[in-house]
């Protein structure tokens, strides 16, 4: 069912090469079957390409705390918190505050 529905997002997004939710929901339903690698790919490529899509920082900077990449969380985190800001959405605003807080309070305790 999951390779299906991947699939399905693999033939929109050969069409609509440039869409920011197809790339989200590639980068999403790569890592619900745990190809973290793939996923990565698509989610950094929506911070460079489609800087607005605020709904991306705060899984990829999810992301990176579960590759032990602490330091790029906290950019991602903040970055997210500048684009949420900028567009008004204080709902994503308030959850990139929140991982940045515990990121940062995990990262001093290493």
């Amino acid at each position: 069912m999951k390779a299906a529905r991947l699939q399905k997002l693999l033939e929109f997004s050969e069409k609509e090469t440039s869409d920011p939710f197809l790339k989200y929901a590639l980068a999403t339903e790569y890592l619900n079957l745990g190809d973290t690698e793939s996923a990565l790919k698509y989610f950094e490529d929506l911070v460079l390409n489609h800087e607005d899509y605020v709904g991306t920082y705060y899984h990829l900077g999810k992301l990176y705390e579960a590759l032990e990449r602490t330091e790029d969380a906290l950019k991602t985190y903040q970055k997210g918190m500048e684009v949420a800001s900028r567009a008004g959405n204080t709902h994503t605003l308030s959850e990139l505050q929140a991982a940045y807080r515990s990121a940062n309070l995990n990262y001093e305790d290493d």
